[in-house]
């Protein structure tokens, strides 16, 4: 979801009046370029910020909203679209608007700045960043040695009371969607049964409340995405750290790798502006800011790696799934709406 620390709306960083405008030769003069971004705000401020310096004739206005709630937009805009730019922070996203055929090709170029299994596999978006599930608890609440080590075993009735997660975060549908595949439908539904049950008043609508609150002692371990846990202890300080983080076991379909992308919108008047932007995101300068920056995301484009003090990406060990195989999300959605967690 796109989200500051404390807020999550709508924002636009753009002040200029400038007449938009390109060329046949692909040269941009006074653009103004409309991003929705569904990643978290302080990510793409960052970055917008370094390409505007590096590109002083484009401006990016920017709306910050759920992607979820941009794929409604977008689709319901259809080719009257204000978005130039589609930047997410989940795949499912981004592969529901290819899918309805409204994004454009991505430049080979920028395409070949990022390993070909974490883009589009039809060349429609360019993967960004990635960040990957663990388990989040707090010791003085549970033992290390007592967590599940695999994601079945959240539905266990000896965790009744002590689970916290979001049913309603886009991050959350890509595991839903890892159990299915791993252990088809009715074994998903049972575990989606289960852990809503042992959940009980801690299903959160966002990650960053599952963190908080498994600090601060309200539940004993929760499912988030590794960055709000580095991100907290960012925020409040080391002595403020009451928890800490775990993964599941090696390829469990709970250790679920997720790809935050960008896409240009086929319907945008201004294509040279926004391929310059998709470059810039996956350059080496614009994969420099991600591996600095507070969102504690992981860059996977141009060889950058994180500075940040978390587990290296390439010691990562997450469920073998590919983009593809995520898909859209819409049978994760269907799921979670029929056992009433959305």
């Amino acid at each position: 979801m796109a989200k500051s620390s404390c807020v999550i709306g709508a924002i636009v960083l753009a002040s200029v009046s400038l007449s938009a405008c390109g060329n046949a030769s692909g040269h941009t003069s006074g653009v103004i370029i409309t991003l929705y971004n569904g990643q978290h705000i302080q990510t793409t401020d960052a970055l917008v910020s370094a390409f505007e310096r590096a590109n002083p004739s484009i401006r990016v206005a920017v709306r910050s909203d759920d992607e979820d709630t941009f794929d409604a937009e977008i689709v319901a805009e259809g080719s009257r679209s204000p978005a130039d730019i589609f930047y997410s922070e989940n795949s499912p996203a981004l592969e529901y608007l290819q899918e309805r055929g409204l994004l454009a090709k991505v430049d080979a170029s920028t395409l070949a700045k990022t390993p070909t299994k974490y883009s589009s596999p039809e060349g429609d978006w360019v993967g960004v960043s990635a960040r990957v599930s663990v388990l989040v608890y707090n010791p003085a609440l549970i033992k290390k040695s007592a967590l599940p080590t695999g994601i079945l075993q959240l539905a266990d009735p000896k965790f009744r009371g002590e689970l916290a997660f979001a049913a309603g975060e886009t991050d959350f549908q890509p595991i839903v969607t890892a159990v299915l595949r791993a252990y088809g439908l009715q074994r998903a539904l049972a575990w989606l049964k289960g852990i809503k049950a042992n959940a009980q008043s801690h299903v959160y609508p966002d990650n960053e409340t599952v963190a908080y609150d498994v600090n601060r002692g309200v539940a004993a371990f929760g499912v988030i995405n590794q960055y709000y846990w580095y991100r907290l202890r960012a925020e409040i300080g080391t002595s403020s750290m009451h928890s800490k983080i775990t993964y599941f076991a090696p390829h469990n379909p709970g250790y679920v790798l997720d790809v935050s992308g960008a896409a240009a919108l086929k319907s945008s008047r201004h294509q040279a502006a926004d391929q310059k932007f998709l470059a810039f995101l996956v350059s080496k300068k614009g994969e420099t800011i991600i591996a600095h920056s507070i969102s504690f995301e992981y860059p996977i484009a141009s060889g950058v790696m994180t500075t940040q003090p978390e587990t290296p990406f390439d010691d990562l060990r997450p469920y073998s799934i590919t983009i593809a195989q995520l898909g859209t999300g819409a049978t994760a959605i269907a799921l979670l709406r029929e056992v009433q967690l959305l």
